[in-house]
């Protein structure tokens, strides 16, 4: 078979064309990225969005609950029961974040001591 394939010649029925210069495309989601950068989110604006997204969970019997991460300075959020008051879901997990500190303030130590 590779026998066959090798005595073939290439077929030369086309014609190519150089090309001089190709214009360039504006590219539309740089643009829509950069916008969603300069937003604000402002404190009023994230309250309306939790509060959207408390009435969508309404019909679960939970809803969301923003709390701070003491060793980031960092936000996570707690999906809660109504009923209970029991933290259904973390996310990022509380575990993960507490980890995560516990880490950067090791290697804080390390390259503090080494310097």
């Amino acid at each position: 078979m590779l026998e066959k394939l090798s005595n073939q010649t290439p077929s030369t029925d086309f014609q190519v064309k150089q090309v001089d210069q190709v214009p360039k495309v504006k590219e539309d989601s740089t643009e829509k990225h950069e916008h969603l950068q300069k937003e604000e989110f402002t404190k009023e604006r994230t309250e309306k969005v939790i509060e959207r997204m408390n009435d969508f969970l309404k019909e679960s019997n939970t809803h969301l609950k923003f709390q701070f991460h003491d060793g980031l300075q960092k936000y996570y959020v707690a999906i809660v029961d109504d009923t209970t008051d029991e933290v259904i879901k973390e996310i990022p997990p509380k575990k993960l974040l507490d980890m995560y500190a516990a880490m950067t303030d090791y290697l804080g130590l390390l390259v503090d001591k080494k310097a």
